[in-house]
């Protein structure tokens, strides 16, 4: 489950798009950052994708990849073009193809790395769809199989792009656009594979043509409504069109760490055996078995992409942290993670403060939210304000800004242990995150 925005140059405030994704996976699905430089590949070159090897392109482009560590795509990215993707899990009514072939973030990651405008990776895409097909497995500890939909941006435009197997539709859009875990497009697209209407047709999913409706044709009712994905879609979407306009980094930011309309100062993840948010907080069975593992907001600056990542669990307990494509992570972001604990890599240094948090989450919360907020503004002026300097400043940066945020969260762990929880959690909730650090072997007194 995941939500997806983006604001193209007519909507933001100085003109530049800007793009956000959270990823969410499971919660020990640890989030891992990549920066990938440019690479000329030998005629007849080959790439191992997560499940299959296909042919490679004789040139990729460099990217910046946020991805759950085992497999071989990424959730979201952004290649040296500013070109940006993110993906969505579709659960429709087409039969998932089990067999590992293409992942919808082997696609993703395929398209920044061969496409140099929004448009372009639409067409990398849905070659590979019919060429290879999408399928396998997508789930770490669960096996987990959907289709894919796509949004992508570059400076000037964004796209949208849904599938289903090999089937496609796509739509160029303009101002504010948000896709959740559900199909947006329904009667109007640009672009589609040739029999998108006749199989639906045949498959008596709709009477006619004339009937036809993509979302409505091809949707599965049970996962898609499970998922919340339509309340989620209406809740970013509402938050864009109201900074129509005057969006701003900031904006995406917000809007990625929203939760409920109703949620006041005492609202709490605990709470609740169903529904999810866009900032997503696992809990306690089937329907709350994700979490937001990492989130991105690009701002999608036409020489030097500028990226503002977490890499780290729930970001309304992150800090956004300046990169750009051409800028390497500092060396504070520590070795690859795994789903095991690990307290030398950015994702499980993060657990200590985010999972102390979910212990008594209102009180905690309010202890670190005002520095966080203006720590992190300080991080977003000053990077907005070097977009242009030289590699050397910009890099310089990105480490001190990886650097402050790392020296913020343990301030804010001896802090948020000096508040102790009033209340018990409840027991269904508090048993599930018992049984994630236990399987993460995450140990007890790493929390507070």
């Amino acid at each position: 489950m995941c939500d997806t925005l983006v604001m193209t140059p007519e909507a933001t405030a100085d003109g530049v798009a800007l793009f956000a994704k959270n990823s969410d996976r499971e919660p020990n699905e640890a989030h891992h950052l990549m920066v990938i430089p440019a690479l000329d590949h030998a005629p007849g070159s080959r790439v191992r994708c997560t499940y299959i090897e296909i042919e490679q392109a004789p040139h990729t482009y460099s990217v910046v990849l946020a991805k759950p560590f085992w497999i071989w795509g990424a959730e979201m990215g952004v290649n040296e073009h500013g070109v940006a993707i993110g993906n969505e899990a579709l659960f429709t009514r087409e039969p998932y193809e089990k067999t590992g072939r293409l992942l919808g973030m082997d696609l993703l990651r395929l398209g920044l790395e061969r496409a140099t405008t929004a448009a372009e990776a639409v067409e990398v895409i849905t070659t590979l769809i019919e060429q290879y097909g999408q399928g396998g497995n997508c789930g770490f500890q669960r096996h987990l199989y959907y289709h894919n939909s796509f949004l992508i941006a570059d400076p000037s435009e964004a796209w949208v792009l849904e599938t289903v197997g090999r089937r496609w539709a796509a739509k160029r859009v303009q101002g504010s656009y948000s896709i959740s875990n559900a199909i947006t497009l329904g009667r109007e697209w640009d672009k589609a594979s040739p029999d998108l209407v006749s199989y639906a047709v045949e498959r008596g999913w709709c009477k006619n043509e004339a009937d036809f409706d993509f979302g409505r044709a091809y949707s599965d009712f049970l996962y898609t409504r499970f998922s919340d994905a339509r309340k989620r879609c209406a809740t970013t979407t509402a938050a864009l069109r109201s900074a129509g306009g005057r969006a701003t980094p900031a904006s995406m930011m917000a809007a990625l760490r929203l939760h409920t309309a109703e949620a006041g100062p005492d609202w709490s993840p605990a709470q609740g055996l169903v529904g999810a948010t866009v900032c997503m907080h696992a809990g306690y069975g089937p329907v709350r078995r994700s979490q937001t593992t990492g989130s991105l907001v690009a701002y999608l600056h036409p020489r030097h992409p500028l990226l503002f990542v977490t890499g780290s669990a729930a970001p309304c307990t992150s800090i956004f942290k300046p990169l750009w494509v051409d800028t390497p992570l500092p060396e504070n972001v520590g070795p690859t993670p795994t789903g095991v604990y690990d307290p030398h890599s950015l994702f499980w240094r993060h657990e200590h403060l985010h999972r102390s948090i979910l212990r008594d989450y209102p009180r905690r919360m309010a202890a670190i939210q005002e520095e966080r907020a203006l720590l992190e503004q300080e991080l977003l002026e000053e990077a907005l304000a070097y977009c242009d300097a030289p590699v050397e400043r910009r890099q310089q940066i990105v480490e001190e800004g990886f650097h402050r945020a790392l020296a913020a969260e343990e301030r804010w762990l001896m802090r948020i242990a000096r508040v102790a929880p009033t209340k018990r959690l409840p027991f269904l909730y508090a048993r599930a995150w018992a049984s994630f650090n236990r399987e993460a072997g995450m140990p007890l007194d790493a929390l507070v």
